[in-house]
């Protein structure tokens, strides 16, 4: 291994990984995941530990295996247009049109709004915080060559000190003992907590952020592929085990909590809820400085590799002016509020998740079925069809006739993973096709030639 890497900056790498993962979404979540599934609370959870640890991580390591220097080379193996669109709607989705909006509409709906009076809107101070904490990730954004000893050295161990003071206690004394499950989680355990870590949206992110990993690692002197890998996975492997403690902890906080809380709305609710149990009045503020620095973190890796990427596609437009467009942009439209951004976001996800997930196993198998692009485009159409209408469910345009079809001819469709099969039976067929391309091709030249 290169001896400009050591073990300190593998733990770096790690938790800086561990940072941009560990988003808003990531804390609101397991906690409401903890209180529904009650004594079922461990099955949800490592169905969950598989979508919301495995699955990103999964991606990080294909990007590194495929040698790609980003995410549009890598789509490009479908096709250079595929490449294009993919890569585009991709960073649109998690960056200015969502995931960027939405770190700063999470801080203020936990971090600031429970400090008022009333559960009113405030469109105000929306508006006043938003500028403020898009200012801040904008700052940090503007030198990308800094992104780790920033989030690295000094953002994590901020955010894990509130995390960890929170489980720390809840493991501690808990609230109460666990429930009986809630409606939904009392069989199909393990699949419904599987469902839920869609919900994070690292598998999306994992492809972008892999680049910030790499790079960083580059920079460092390494070269060859093997010792990325051997790197990435070591780095991997820090924040996996982060990732699944910070997890557990929280879905263990959720479930221990209904016996004096009672079944809440939603995560954030929950998260308010038992720092409040805990620690009075200081919990909303422990509370709030840890979603505002969770948050922070995601926005400083989301606009940097977004500047960095709409730059390539437009090179006159600077770095730091696209950084600085992405940050206003975000800030308007963060002022929609947390829940009509993601009423109108979620139905793009649901149509593009699926694209996404079945690109990272196809990556992996490459080398197998020699890069065909045939296996990328017959697996990745099929994926698109079903998962398209699941976008439409979501969004509450429901064909019946459509659904009913699919309802009886794809397992799972009804839970959204109805793509599946279709997804490996398209890659089969785009295998078959080149082979039977081949033997037709073969057969024409061997064929005799009629006498004239």
């Amino acid at each position: 291994m290169s001896k400009s890497v050591s073990s300190s900056f593998i733990i770096i790498i790690g938790s800086m990984l561990f940072a941009l993962f560990f988003g808003a979404g990531n804390l609101i979540f397991p906690p409401m995941l903890g209180q529904m599934a009650g004594k079922n609370v461990w099955i949800a959870n490592a169905g969950f530990l598989v979508t919301g640890v495995g699955l990103p991580l999964l991606a990080v390591t294909a990007f590194v295996f495929s040698g790609k220097s980003n995410l549009q080379t890598l789509a490009s193996r479908v096709h250079p247009v595929f490449g294009i669109v993919f890569t585009t709607i991709l960073y649109l989705a998690i960056g200015p049109l969502y995931a960027i909006p939405r770190t700063g509409s999470v801080s203020f709906e936990i971090g600031v709004k429970p400090f008022f009076s009333n559960n009113a809107d405030h469109p105000v101070a929306l508006f006043v915080f938003t500028i403020l904490f898009f200012a801040v990730a904008c700052l940090l954004s503007l030198n990308p060559t800094k992104i780790i000893d920033v989030i690295g050295k000094f953002l994590t161990p901020i955010k894990l000190t509130f995390i960890g003071l929170l489980v720390i206690v809840a493991i501690i004394h808990p609230i109460g003992k666990f429930q009986e499950p809630a409606e939904g989680y009392t069989s199909n355990v393990f699949f419904k907590g599987f469902q839920e870590g869609y919900l994070t949206l690292d598998a999306l992110v994992a492809f972008i952020f892999g680049i910030i990993i790499v790079n960083a690692i580059k920079d460092r002197g390494v070269t060859s592929k093997k010792e990325l890998m051997i790197i990435c996975a070591k780095a991997i492997a820090i924040a996996v085990i982060l990732l699944a403690f910070i997890y557990t902890s929280l879905s263990y906080m959720g479930a221990s909590s209904v016996e004096k809380l009672g079944v809440l709305g939603n995560g954030a609710e929950v998260l308010a809820k038992v720092s409040s149990y805990y620690f009075g009045s200081y919990g909303s503020i422990l509370l709030g400085l840890m979603i505002t620095v969770a948050c922070l973190t995601t926005s400083v890796g989301l606009i940097t590799s977004c500047s960095s990427f709409f730059h390539g596609l437009f090179p006159k437009v600077s770095y730091k002016r696209v950084a600085l467009m992405l940050s206003i942009f975000s800030t308007l439209v963060a002022n929609i509020g947390l829940t009509q951004l993601i009423k109108v976001s979620t139905p793009v996800l649901m149509a593009i998740y699926p694209i996404a997930i079945s690109l990272i196993f196809l990556t992996f198998l490459h080398p197998v079925f020699k890069g065909r692009s045939e296996v990328y485009q017959g697996s990745l159409i099929l994926t698109f069809i079903i998962s398209l209408f699941d976008g439409l469910n979501a969004a509450g345009i429901k064909i019946n006739v459509i659904n009913d079809f699919f309802t009886h001819l794809l397992p799972l469709y009804n839970v959204g993973l109805g793509w599946l099969i279709p997804s490996v039976l398209g890659g089969v067929a785009g295998y078959i096709f080149t082979k039977l391309r081949g033997r037709k091709i073969i057969l024409v030249l061997m064929k005799p030639k009629k006498n004239k």
